[in-house]
C-alpha cells in the first residue's frame, strides 16, 4: 500500500487537501472520483526518513552503475511493449535506492501529465545528463526509444569502465603522497623534537643539515596548527577560483592536461570520451551540430569544451567537422584525418567507433603503465625522506656516542 497526497474541489466547490492510502496511482484516482471529488493534483507522499544518513547526499546518491542498469531495463521494457508510464511506475517500485525512487516517480508523474519522457527526464539534470535527454528526444522523434536506451547503456557502461580505470590509477598514488606527508609530519612534531633534545644538551657542534631538520621540526611544532589553517584557507580559495570562474577553468585545464604523462592520460581520456560521444549520437540520427553542442557539454574539461564550441559555430558557417578542428594542437592529427575519411565516405559512425575504440585502449595501457611506474618510485621517495629525517638527527647522536 501507498499513500498519496492530493488536493481536490468537492461537490460545493470547496477545495480539499488530504491523504488517502491505495495500492497504486490509479486505485487512489477511482477511490476520490467515487467520493465526488474533483481532482487537481495527486502524487506520492514522500516516505519517512527512517536513518540519520538518508538527508546526507552522500548516502542518498545515484550512482552511475545504477543509471547503466537503469538503462538496460528501460530498453528490455520498451522492446516488450510495455507503455512509457508503466515503466517508469515499474522501475520506481522495484528500485532500492530512494533517491532513484523519487526520480523515478517524479518523471512517471510528469508523463501521466502529459508530458514526453525527454521533458520529464530534463527536470532531473543531476541524474541525466544533457546527453542523455538529448538521445532520449532523438529515440521519441525516431520511434526508437528501446534502441537508444540500449546505445545509451552501452556508452555509459563504457564511459564508466574507463574513468574508472583512470581516476583508480590516480587514487594510489594521491593516497601514498598523503600518507608520505603524514609521517613526515609525524616524524616533525613528535619524534625530531625528543631526538634533539639528546643532541643539544651535549653541546656539542650540530652539522648544518640536522639543523635545517631541527628548524624544520620547531616550526611544524610552534606554527603547525596556523598551518594547516593557511593549507584550508588557500585549498578552499583555489577550489573557489577553479570551481566558479572560468579563468580558474582555464588555468586548472592547462595545468591538468600540461603534467608530463599525467596530462597525455587525461588527453586520451577526453579524446575517447569526445569520440564515443559523437558516435552515439550520430549513430542515433541526432544531427551534427547537436552532437558537438552536447558533446561540448559532458566532455568535463574546459580547454577541449571551448574547442568544441568553437568548432559548433565554424560548422554552422559551412566548414567541415574535420577542418573544424585541424586547428587546435590538442586534437591529434590522426583523429581529424580519421574524421575527414568518415565524412568523405559517408561512414563517421563507424570512423569515431574506432576511433574512440582506439583511445580507450590507450586509457588503459596508459593507466597500467602509470601504476607500474607509480608504485616503486612512491615507495622510494617515502623511504628516501624518512631516512634522510633519521639520518640528519641520528648521525650526530652516534657521533656522540662514538667519542665515549
Amino acid at each position: 500500500m501507498a499513500i498519496f497526497k492530493y488536493s481536490a474541489i468537492d461537490k460545493e466547490g470547496k477545495r480539499t487537501n488530504g491523504e488517502i492510502e491505495a495500492v497504486n496511482l490509479e486505485v487512489a484516482i477511482s477511490s476520490l472520483q467515487k467520493r465526488g471529488l474533483t481532482i487537481a493534483s495527486i502524487n506520492p507522499a514522500e516516505k519517512e526518513k527512517k536513518d540519520i544518513f538518508s538527508n546526507v547526499s552522500f548516502f542518498n546518491r545515484i550512482s552511475n552503475k545504477e543509471i547503466v542498469i537503469l538503462s538496460r531495463q528501460i530498453a528490455t521494457l520498451f522492446g516488450a511493449q510495455v507503455s512509457a508510464l508503466q515503466v517508469f511506475k515499474l522501475l520506481g517500485a522495484e528500485t532500492t535506492n530512494p533517491a532513484l525512487q523519487k526520480v523515478m516517480q517524479a518523471v512517471s508523474s510528469d508523463i501521466q501529465s502529459g508530458s514526453t519522457i525527454s521533458e520529464a527526464l530534463r527536470k532531473h539534470p543531476k541524474t541525466f545528463s544533457n546527453f542523455y535527454i538529448s538521445m532520449v528526444k532523438s529515440g521519441e522523434e525516431a520511434g526508437k526509444l528501446s534502441d537508444v536506451f540500449e546505445y545509451l547503456a552501452d556508452y555509459l557502461d563504457r564511459t564508466f569502465e574507463v574513468t574508472s580505470k583512470a581516476k583508480s590509477a590516480l587514487i594510489y598514488p594521491a593516497f601514498v603522497i598523503l600518507t608520505f606527508i603524514a609521517v613526515i609530519v609525524i616524524m616533525l612534531t613528535a619524534i625530531i623534537p625528543r631526538i634533539t633534545t639528546i643532541v643539544t644538551e651535549t653541546g656539542q657542534e650540530i652539522p648544518i643539515y640536522t639543523k635545517i631538520v631541527i628548524g624544520f621540526s620547531e616550526f611544524f611544532v610552534n606554527y603547525g596548527i596556523l598551518l594547516g589553517i593557511a593549507v584550508v584557507i588557500i585549498g578552499f580559495i583555489l577550489w573557489r577560483y577553479v570551481d566558479k570562474t572560468e579563468d580558474g577553468k582555464v588555468a586548472f585545464s592547462q595545468f591538468r592536461l600540461g603534467i608530463p604523462y599525467v596530462g597525455d592520460l587525461y588527453k586520451k581520456l577526453y579524446l575517447s570520451r569526445i569520440a564515443d560521444n559523437m558516435n552515439t549520437m550520430i549513430v542515433s540520427g541526432i544531427p551534427m551540430v547537436q552532437s558537438l553542442e552536447t558533446t561540448a557539454e559532458v566532455v568535463d574539461d574546459k580547454t577541449y569544451k571551448d574547442i568544441l564550441t568553437e568548432a559548433v559555430a565554424a560548422v554552422r558557417s559551412g566548414s567541415s567537422v574535420s577542418k573544424a578542428l585541424s586547428d587546435y594542437p590538442e586534437i591529434p592529427g590522426i583523429m581529424v584525418q580519421m574524421i575527414k575519411i568518415g565524412e568523405e565516405t559517408g561512414e563517421l559512425g563507424k570512423i569515431l567507433e574506432t576511433v574512440a575504440s582506439f583511445y580507450r585502449r590507450e586509457v588503459r595501457q596508459a593507466v597500467d603503465t602509470l601504476v607500474d611506474l607509480i608504485e616503486p618510485a612512491m615507495i622510494i621517495v617515502l623511504g628516501l625522506g624518512v631516512g634522510i629525517l633519521l639520518a640528519a638527527v641520528l648521525l650526530p647522536i652516534y657521533s656522540i656516542s662514538s667519542a665515549f
